[in-house]
């Protein structure tokens, strides 16, 4: 892939939608398609910098609790570093990049979670321009489910600690956007693992760039 544009896939979803697994498949599969080895990223994270903002987004401080706009701050100060030093450079070096979250995140969880859709808005439109993902793969779940799986699996950070209506914002937030963007593919995540895996490379087999 020398000299051509690389690719940008991310993994979106709630907490519990099974987004560790997904990625997984998903870099196995593309990583043998192109015969490349994938940059994979996280969000928030990514970078030194930008892990260091993670830690303040997602810890719990109760002597200084982080308001919703500083959170969303954060998480864009964050994304700009990871886009700017990690991703693009990838993108024009020909490689492809999977994206653990990207902006689809901020604008379900900030924009619809907390309702700073008019603040996500114009720091989407300042830091990205119209810098996205090629692909989106995103594992949509109901909240009540993707919860109980979540704290199943470990101690709930600060994000994972919201009450259930404001996943229920983001979720609703998460399948408008997809539904009115053709490059967001929804997967039923509530189906158990194969029915998910199967729904997922049946999304990449219909990729011409990686077919």
């Amino acid at each position: 892939m020398s000299g051509v544009q690389g690719k940008f896939v991310v993994i979106e979803g709630l907490e519990g939608a099974g987004k560790s697994s997904a990625i997984s498949l998903v870099r196995d599969y593309i990583e043998k398609h192109t015969n490349r080895e994938m940059v994979c990223t996280r969000e928030p994270g990514g970078t030194p910098l930008a892990e260091k903002m993670r830690d303040l987004v997602k810890t719990v401080d109760t002597t200084d609790p982080l308001c919703d706009e500083a959170e969303c701050l954060l998480i864009y100060a964050a994304r700009a570093q990871l886009v700017a030093n990690v991703i693009k450079p990838a993108l024009n070096n020909g490689q492809c990049v999977l994206g653990d979250r990207h902006n689809l995140s901020s604008l379900a969880y900030q924009g619809g979670g907390r309702g700073l859709n008019d603040l996500v808005n114009v720091i989407s439109d300042v830091t990205l321009k119209d810098f996205k993902p090629d692909l989106t793969l995103y594992l949509d779940i109901a909240p009540k489910l993707g919860l109980q799986r979540a704290a199943s699996r470990s101690a709930l950070d600060r994000i994972e600690q919201q009450k259930i209506d404001f996943f229920e914002r983001a979720r609703a937030r998460y399948l408008q956007i997809a539904a009115e963007d053709d490059s967001i593919y929804v997967i039923d995540a509530s189906q158990n693992i194969t029915e998910v895996h199967k729904d997922i490379i049946s999304v990449l087999q219909a990729m011409p760039w990686l077919n």
